[in-house]
Order: C-alpha cells, then structure tokens, then sequence
C-alpha cells in the first residue's frame, strides 16, 4: 500500500522511520519531509495548509492512507476536507481538534464533564484580565487561547510578569487571540498520556516526561521540547485507571454529546498531585519529541494499528511495546528560541551511523547538494533504549559528542528526575 504523511518535524521522521518497517507498505510520501525522510520515503515540497494541493497530489498518486502528523492542519479541518472525497485519513476531525485548537473549548468540556482541572478564568480584553490579576494568588498560568507551538503559556511569580504576558498574548506574540485563559498553578509534577482511538474503542499508547524548558534543571524559556523520557516515572495502575475513568472517558464522552467522536492519538498532558491527575491540556496528536521517544519502543506492525483505527477495528488489535527505558535530546540551534542562524552545515551527518537501540529522527534540516544543512530552531532527534535511563543518556550524549556539531547545543540533564 501506498501511504502519505503530513509533516516535516522530527514526530514525521519517527513515523515515516516506524511505518516503513512494515511489510504491507511498498511506498512512502512525507508531505514536505526534511532531510532524515528523504532517505526512507519520498519528499513532495508543497504547502500542507493548501488543502486543494494536497487532495490533488493524494488522488493523483492513489495514496491508500494519509497521516496527520502536526496540529495545524487538524484544527484548520483537513481531515473532514480529505474524507469528502473518501479518502482514508488517521487523525481527528475539526470539531474534535478543538481540544487543542482552543484552550478554552477544553476548559468549558471540562466544566460541563466534571473533568479535574486547575480553576480558571476567561477574559476577552487585557483590561479585565489585568483587573482581575490585581485580586489573584501567584504563582499563576497565563496562556493564549489559539495555538502556539508550545510555547503560549507563562507562568507568572507577580502581577507586573502578569500584565506583560496578557499584554504579549493580545499584541498577537502567539497569532490573533480573542481571549486569554488564567489558571491557578497546580503543584505537582506533569506526566504526557496518549491514547489512539478509532472513534469507539481506546488503547494506552505509552507515557512519556517532556521537558520544555531551554535550560538545564527546567529553567529559562518555553521551548517546542527539548527532550524527553519514556515511560514516565509517575505511571502506575492506579493512576491509569483514575486518568482513563476521570479524564480520557469524560471527554470523549463531552465530544460525542457534542455530535462527534475522536479518531487518531490524544496526548493528555498532566499535572499529577499525590497521585491524583489533573488535566493541562490536550494535543490532537503524538506530542514531539514525546513520539520520538515513544514510537522505537513499539513492537506491533504501527500501519496494521493505524489501519484499524480508520476501520473501527482498533479493539481487535493487540498493541505490544518493548520495556526497555527509552530517553530523547533534542540537538537545537544556538540561540533557539529566540533568534538562530538557518542553512547551517551539518558535518559528518550524511554517514553517520548508529546502533540498533540508537535512533537520530530529523526535524528543522533539508537536503541540498548531498549536504545537510540545519534550517530550523530543533534540528535533530538523539534516541537510545536501553535497560536504564542513565545508560539511555549516556550513549546519547556519546553519539552528540561524535557528531561534533558546533552550531548546535543540548541540554545534558534530560531526565534527571530519574536518574540518580
């Protein structure tokens, strides 16, 4: 069968890398791709929010699947766009990619579902949210309604770091916002939950822990993700079972009032109090890098999961991982992110090898010339399993030190939470 992805981060390079292992697949397209996936399917440089283009290109080429890797096209409806035409889409629909399209859509589910969340407030001009900060507890959470590539969310210690993050959100830092969401601050520690559902039946598709912050010991500036480690330390039965019964079930319940079901991943990022989970917020698809750390541990054939999804037969499925630890870095550009230098070389990567528990998955680079170069603010992947996460890191940090790239950095003390 012929499949498409759509993406060119390194969650599609993980994908494109897991989905061409399987037998029943004899070609690949990325839709644009970057440089790790022109090496194991074929890139077509086009703009994937040009919906047209992309049904064309899908129709043209008698795809049999297509993929949704990044939030984008998912909020804007390509998969109700694509499936007018009968085409066999895995990802949610636009009203269910509201989870995360709209902060405050998740948040009113929540209120309407009884699903645990930090108490919020809603305000639609910066003079009554700053006239509400003058009364509210610090710390608190600030965040931009619409998307934000991860990074529309400020945790505020005063009310003059307040005002300056509702000023940013509604100077449009983050694209237009009609709205700005204040939360309370939970203190606990966060977990990423994911689900797949085919609309009907789920299944647990593994944990993971992020980390956002650009500098070590999770401080500094919100990033995209600058690593992360899989599974999460804080997993146990019990608290699965209070995650799918009190957050997962409710809102796929909220959504099927709503007229809809959920079909693709859902990413449930948590705050954790003593064992008790609250919801942060949604992703309507694998997280990046969590994907990243996630997808090598994966034993079962991904396109026969995916495939059942699109059938409804996801129940008849059985999902099996391997239980090695698996730990992500993200090598980035300097200065990310803020501003960094694009179209910089990358030596040594064209042969780089590595061995069967280590992965590098592409993201911010292109191609040219039979030369690499690095054109976005995270460039590429280092994922190792192993029986520790200390082993994990170690081999890692041995195959960043190989590459010997001086235009990039790391942050050295991914999953220090779990290494001792």
């Amino acid at each position: 069968m012929k499949i498409a992805i759509i993406g060119s981060g390194g969650r599609e390079h993980a994908l494109v890398a897991t989905i061409s292992k399987s037998s029943r697949v004899n070609e690949i397209f990325c839709i644009p791709g970057n440089a790790g996936t022109s090496r194991i399917a074929t890139n077509v440089e086009m703009d994937i929010n040009e919906f047209d283009k992309v049904y064309k290109f899908i129709n043209d080429n008698s795809i049999d699947l297509v993929v949704i890797g990044p939030e984008q096209p998912l909020v804007n409806g390509i998969v109700d766009y694509l499936e007018k035409f009968n085409i066999k889409v895995f990802g949610p629909n636009k009203i269910a990619s509201q989870l995360e399209g709209s902060k405050i859509f998740t948040k009113k589910l929540c209120q309407d579902c009884g699903i645990p969340t930090a108490k919020f407030g809603i305000f639609e001009n910066r003079i009554d949210a700053k006239k509400f900060l003058e009364n509210t507890k610090y710390p608190n959470v600030i965040k931009a309604d619409n998307l934000a590539a991860g990074k529309g969310v400020y945790i505020c210690n005063n009310e003059q770091e307040s005002f300056m993050a509702v000023e940013e959100i509604f100077d449009g830092k983050f694209g237009e916002a009609k709205n700005v969401l204040i939360e309370e601050f939970l203190k606990g520690e966060e977990m990423s939950y994911f689900i797949i559902s085919d609309g009907t039946s789920i299944k647990s598709f593994e944990t993971a822990q992020d980390h956002k912050r650009v500098l070590e010991g999770d401080n500094g500036k919100n990033t995209g993700g600058m690593g992360a480690y899989s599974p999460s330390r804080l997993i146990n039965s019990n608290l699965e079972n209070k995650i799918l019964s009190k957050i997962i079930k409710p809102t796929l319940k909220g959504l099927s009032n709503l007229g809809t079901e959920y079909k693709g991943f859902l990413y449930a990022g948590l705050m954790i109090v003593e064992n008790e989970p609250y919801l942060i917020e949604y992703n309507v698809r694998m997280g990046d890098p969590e994907c990243q750390t996630i997808l090598p541990k994966l034993k079962t054939d991904l396109v026969e999961i995916l495939e059942a999804c699109c059938n409804k037969k996801l129940a008849e499925v059985n999902i099996e991982w391997n239980s090695k630890k698996s730990l992500c870095v993200v090598l980035c550009s300097k200065g990310y992110p803020d501003t960094y230098k694009k179209n910089v070389l990358i030596n040594n990567l064209e042969n780089f090898t590595v061995n069967k528990n280590s992965f590098i998955f592409h993201a911010g680079t292109k191609k040219e010339n039979n030369k690499i170069y690095a054109t976005g603010g995270r460039v590429l992947n280092f994922i190792s399993l192993s029986d520790n996460f200390l082993k994990a890191r170690n081999e890692v940090h041995h195959c960043i030190k190989r590459l010997d790239w001086n235009g990039g950095f790391h942050r050295r003390d991914i999953g220090f939470k779990v290494i001792d």
